[in-house]
């Protein structure tokens, strides 16, 4: 081989090395997003989708990060833990800078090792399972975080919705046995229900994708519990309210974060809705500036009122664009670095502080249905 030939091969080889680095060299810099964009939680990774794009569609027209573009690259997890690694692994491959991690809390405890051997973050918009920044062992999994409340908080919120608000002093509790986030809010629920002087009556389980409830609830409604507490998701929770209402049950039924979604009215029937409510993180009618943009912005672009998912998804992104411009640079381990470190946040959630946990200490709000829709009941604060 000539010298010509030789040099042109090594600058060649070098060109190929400086492409590799967490999206430094390119155009443009990739944020991941590994989401649920098939199968039952389509709707919340549609969601939370469509917010990462606005939130990066508006930076991009504010000139980006040094002149570069944000590019969202998208792997699809199917909505099954067992997709969610090899959707992470993906866009590690790709070379993100950082990844929105999965909605459901079992999807990103399922890529954490991905996240760890590769040394990029992910950041769960709503993922509120503690083990999900915390493992077994009680440490800290350094390049996970997440936007929202933890599971404590949102099951003790409710509890104390149930005694305080609603005067209930006993109560039944229908969980998804397939969902590491229905299990977490079930157990919080539980211990802070009973501190209050309530009495658990029943527990009762189901599986994600099952349609025909009627034999367990037919079992709930035998011990008469004054409110039912049913922490799982839209397609599920839409069939068990109205499957309840069809036996007469009328007591009020209560849940977590799981069940925002446009699709629940169409699932359960505007009138089974009645008499129903959920903690939430953020609410569209709350007139702050902030919310008001969001909502505003957002119905443009997509023709729908935004969802918990989609602010979540928002605040998330824009907690990375932070990140990353406070350590300015691409590089991913200096981008979880600044991660750790965010404070007072300023999100359409409200303000966001980071713990040592990797976990969003914030307010939450309980909403009610009437009509069908969503409205506004009360503020939590953390």
């Amino acid at each position: 081989m000539n010298k010509k030939k030789f040099g042109a091969l090594l600058v060649g080889i070098s060109l190929m090395i400086a492409g590799c680095g967490g999206g430094g060299a390119s155009d443009t810099i990739k944020i991941g997003a590994n989401l649920e964009m098939t199968g039952g939680s389509a709707s919340f990774g549609a969601s939370a989708t469509n917010a990462a794009k606005l939130a990066i569609n508006e930076y991009n027209a504010k000139g980006g990060f040094k002149g570069k573009k944000v590019e969202l690259v998208i792997a699809d997890n199917k909505s099954e833990a067992a997709e969610s690694a090899s959707a992470m692994q993906k866009l590690v491959q790709d070379k993100v800078v950082a990844v929105i991690a999965p909605i459901a809390s079992s999807s990103v405890i399922a890529g954490a090792q991905i996240n760890q051997d590769s040394k990029v973050l992910a950041i769960s918009p709503t993922a509120s399972n503690p083990k999900v920044t915390v493992d077994e062992k009680g440490k800290v999994r350094p390049y996970l975080f997440r936007a929202s409340f933890i599971d404590p908080f949102q099951g003790s919120v409710m509890a104390a919705f149930a005694t305080k608000s609603l005067k209930a002093k006993t109560a039944a509790i229908y969980i998804d046995n397939s969902s590491d986030y229905a299990k977490g809010l079930a157990k919080y629920f539980e211990e802070e229900f009973v501190k209050a002087g309530g009495q658990i009556v029943i527990k009762e389980a189901y599986l994600q994708k099952d349609t025909d409830f009627k034999a367990t609830l037919t079992k709930i409604k035998a011990t008469n519990p004054e409110v039912i507490f049913v922490p799982g998701y839209y397609q599920e929770v839409g069939l068990i309210i109205k499957q309840s209402r069809d036996l007469g049950m009328k007591m009020p039924v209560l849940g977590g974060d799981g069940w925002d979604s446009v699709q629940l009215t169409n699932i359960a029937g505007a009138e089974n809705l009645e008499n129903t409510f959920f903690c939430n993180h953020y609410s569209a009618e709350d007139k702050s500036p902030k919310v008001t943009s969001f909502v505003e912005a957002y119905q443009k672009a997509y023709g729908q009122v935004p969802d918990s998912f989609a602010a979540l998804a928002y605040d998330a992104t824009w907690m990375i664009i932070k990140a990353m411009e406070r350590a300015d640079s691409t590089d991913p381990v200096k981008i979880r670095d600044e991660m750790e470190k965010t404070k007072d946040h300023d999100g359409v959630s409200g303000k966001t502080t980071l713990n040592a946990t990797h976990d969003a200490v914030k307010g939450a709000v309980i909403i009610a249905y009437q009509g069908g829709k969503q409205v506004f009941k009360e503020r939590v604060a953390p």
